[in-house]
């Protein structure tokens, strides 16, 4: 027994060593004593976590429904939808990282109180959607991957999401290591599939970079591809993330870990978008002639057998079951920062969870739960324009950013996307409520 708890306690002082070693590598790297990789690497976590949220099963639930029903013509949803989620994620760990508070902080100390109440309630309705797209997601891979029922599935998925969380007592390394082995895990899934799908290239390409939205029900799931993508509370969580990390203690340090910043930004988010647009050519290519207008994941998976083998349907099922895991985790650490930030109190990580994870138990047994998947990301799409326009608010105002404020055409392409996102919003409102 002796020998046992001192094994564990070695593992324990392995972990917080990772963590160690990892603000002794940052400071070393803005001190010019490493270059390269060696410098970018120790600043590698943040962005990394953030970008689970654009590769969660909401996203494999929209982008299935898009590329089975319309085939490639709704990439170009996806590609700028991932381009507009790139600026925001940079806005946001640019605010934490020059602040040294997270977004939900901020807009308690600068905006009225009506406005932080309201962002803060729709910022819970969030996260509830954003839960029940992950957590169901995770349960149904392990369902169908295992073959056993959807509540030992919902079960599973808990139960593994709360061990992992508790990695977070042993600093932020361990956590960021596991959740970049998992986004590892469903990037390699979706390259596997592409090579077995072998979607048409040409047309696909085509389709990426021309805009076409052929009917209603495109517009719909344009809007739904969008919420699933730029996700809320990533927003929120990015600029959270910036702050257990290597504080700047001057400009100079602030530029040296912004460049860091965007640098992992674009490679973590660029994967991401890579992977969307893989999971719509899959699906494009093994269900557009054959069965369209699939949006349930579990008839995904089953007519994936005949369509590209038992292999390829595994696979979907391995990437599933790694999304919603590392995406309930993120989400669950995404909904600490968001009350912590707005009402100035944190609850156990364990009462965390269970607020966004009985209303998806509730909804699994209970709905459709494929369509209640495709319809949170509508909601979250609906509630998207309020952090957006927090940040260009926040990172305009020279009384809190100082040097760093935000430039001029940075603020207007932020603009244009967020009066872009309101207007899909508007369009979908009127199609739904003619």
């Amino acid at each position: 027994m002796l020998r046992r708890v001192s094994r564990m306690e070695m593992a324990g002082a392995v972990i917080s060593g990772a963590t160690l070693q990892t603000e002794l590598a940052t400071r070393d790297a803005l001190e010019g004593r490493r270059k390269g990789l060696r410098a970018f690497l120790p600043f590698a976590g943040p962005a990394i976590m953030a970008s689970v949220a654009y590769m969660d099963p909401g996203n494999f639930a929209t982008n299935i429904q898009a590329g089975s029903t319309y085939g490639y013509q709704l990439l170009w949803v996806v590609l700028i939808a991932n381009v507009v989620a790139m600026l925001f994620q940079a806005m946001s760990a640019k605010l934490g990282i020059v602040t040294g508070r997270n977004l939900a902080q901020l807009c308690r100390e600068q905006l009225p109180r009506p406005i932080v109440i309201g962002m803060w309630l729709a910022s819970e309705v969030a996260a509830i959607a954003t839960d029940i797209a992950e957590f169901i997601g995770g349960a149904l891979g392990l369902s169908l991957l295992f073959h056993i029922s959807l509540m030992y599935g919902l079960s599973i998925t808990g139960i593994v999401t709360f061990a992992l969380l508790r990695l977070d007592k042993s600093g932020f390394r361990p956590l960021e290591l596991v959740i970049a082995a998992l986004v590892g895990v469903i990037g390699l899934s979706y390259l596997c599939e592409l090579v077995i799908a072998q979607p048409d290239w040409g047309t696909a390409l085509f389709h990426t970079v021309v805009p076409q939205l052929r009917d209603r029900s495109a517009i719909v799931l344009a809007v739904g591809i969008v919420g699933a993508t730029i996700m809320p509370h990533s927003l929120y969580l990015h600029s959270g993330l910036t702050q257990g990390r290597t504080p700047a203690r001057n400009d100079r340090e602030r530029r040296g870990l912004l460049r860091f910043s965007n640098q992992e930004v674009v490679i973590a988010l660029g994967f991401a978008g890579a992977v969307n647009l893989a999971m719509v050519m899959t699906a494009a290519s093994a269900f557009g002639k054959s069965t369209p207008g699939i949006a349930d994941l579990g008839v995904a998976y089953h007519t994936l057998v005949p369509a590209l083998g038992v292999g390829a349907a595994g696979i979907f099922l391995i990437a599933l079951v790694a999304s919603g895991i590392s995406s309930s985790v993120v989400g669950t650490m995404a909904g600490q920062v968001i009350m912590q930030g707005f009402v100035g109190f944190s609850v156990p990580v364990s009462v965390r969870r269970l607020i966004t994870m009985v209303p998806a138990f509730f909804i699994a047994l209970t709905c459709n739960t494929m369509s209640a998947m495709v319809l949170s990301q509508v909601v979250l799409s609906f509630v998207l324009p309020l952090p957006m326009v927090a940040l260009v608010v926040l990172s305009s105002r020279k009384s809190l950013m100082g040097d760093f404020v935000m430039g001029k055409w940075m603020a207007v392409a932020a603009v244009i996307a967020t009066v872009l996102i309101v207007m899909l919003n508007v369009v979908l409102i009127r199609q739904i409520f003619p």
